[in-house]
């Protein structure tokens, strides 16, 4: 048996206002040559198949075409919905898409909790069971008391959470007793396990009140393919318990991880291999810092790198100067003149903006309410320029309607 797990994809980012549809495109191209040319049985996607739960139109598409290509690879495709997607959104296509040898599980009802679900081989064989289990919404999981502390909701959240893993894997074992086939069992999952290492881009990170789940909680699963956390790693040094990561970097600090999809190699019921396939690099992001001279040495060499390649590369950019520049974007702009450049991000070092902004000396007597707005607007660090313009938009509304009653007051 022969599975390909991934997960992350967040169809529909847009990156500090650029959108991914080209990098998603040509991912979702690269896994269906993978998986023609790895012969794949059946691919996992662990959760956060959209950025958002209102996903742009072109994502949609995106994810409906590749369901339609992969049906002519023979390839069974399971999808699990995470924290980013909308139950409504993933499930209104939920029965077309089962007739394209697609199984979409966008949640649980603990009450009637989802079978297992026979992964199939290419010769109609069964090749394994998988526990389908998508992102445990706290609201899925546990009813909230009069009372509980944050303590008593974490642990009985974590206990819920524990029990229907435990319930999905007897599940798991009784089907295959009743099959009579000696395959493995998968589980799935979209959460934070205990030492797993985060990205930037990795939003809403804790499960309700549950902070990161006990790996040593999950049943003796024969492999779990993990979601939600976008930088490729085992949890817990295991080769069984697995994050795949996104397939292409979501900040600027993930753009130095080398992105996979694993590919698991099942005889009978035990792992036999698992290989990372690296996914090519789409989109070039790169981070630079240091005083202007050294960004300009540090553009030099990817300029002489890259240099006869069609490509852009997207910069993140950060100055540190003792010297208060007030033509720092200019200078930028006049060493980032080559096509090849596109500064997403431009930004000084945090101690040099803390110091500037303490050797001014300015007292909130001179300064009106919107300067007080921009200085802390400078220390936090957008993950799209979309979310700074709605904020500062909303705070101007805010203050509109604060000055208008004061006014009618009067």
């Amino acid at each position: 048996m022969r599975i390909i797990h991934t997960s992350d994809w967040h169809l529909g980012q847009y990156f500090f206002t650029k959108t991914r549809a080209q990098e998603h495109q040509q991912f979702l191209d690269w896994l269906l040559a993978q998986i023609r040319e790895q012969q794949v049985d059946a691919v996992i996607v662990a959760g956060d198949i959209f950025d958002t739960g209102s996903p742009p139109s072109y994502a949609r598409e995106l994810y409906n075409r590749f369901v339609v290509a992969i049906r002519d690879t023979q390839c069974q495709l399971i999808i699990l919905g995470g924290n980013h997607d909308s139950v409504a959104t993933l499930n209104e296509s939920k029965s077309l898409l089962a007739c394209l040898n697609t199984t979409v599980i966008a949640n649980v009802h603990t009450e009637t909790p989802q079978a297992p679900i026979i992964l199939y081989q290419k010769n109609h064989t069964p090749g394994a069971l998988l526990c389908a289990i998508p992102y445990l919404r706290p609201r899925d999981m546990i009813n909230s008391k009069s009372g509980q502390s944050g303590a008593d909701k974490q642990g009985a959240l974590k206990e819920a959470i524990a029990d229907y893993y435990q319930r999905q894997y007897q599940a798991a074992l009784d089907l295959r007793k009743q099959l009579n086939v000696n395959i493995p069992i998968i589980a799935t999952g979209h959460l934070t396990t205990i030492g797993a290492s985060v990205s930037d881009s990795v939003r809403e990170i804790y499960i309700g009140t549950l902070e990161a789940f006990n790996a040593t909680l999950f049943p003796p699963f024969d492999y779990i393919a993990l979601g939600h956390i976008h930088r490729p790693q085992r949890v817990n040094k295991s080769g069984h318990i697995r994050y795949s990561g996104s397939p292409i970097p979501l900040s600027f600090d993930e753009s130095a991880q080398q992105k996979s999809v694993c590919l698991i190699d099942f005889e009978q019921d035990k792992l036999a291999e698992m290989t990372l396939l690296p996914i090519p690099e789409f989109q070039l992001l790169r981070t630079l810092s240091g005083s202007l001279q050294e960004i300009a040495t540090q553009l030099e060499k990817l300029a002489t790198q890259y240099n006869e390649m069609d490509t852009t590369i997207w910069l993140d950019i950060e100055v540190s100067t003792q010297d208060y520049l007030s033509d720092i974007q200019t200078r930028i702009q006049e060493l980032t003149q080559s096509p090849l450049f596109e500064v997403i991000v431009l930004r000084r070092a945090r101690k040099q903006r803390q110091a500037l902004m303490q050797n001014e000396k300015e007292t909130l007597t001179e300064l009106t309410v919107y300067d007080v707005f921009e200085r802390r607007l400078a220390q936090h660090q957008f993950e799209t320029e979309e979310d700074k313009i709605r904020l500062t938009t909303l705070f101007k509304q805010a203050v509109e309607m604060a000055e208008q009653e004061d006014n009618n007051a009067r």
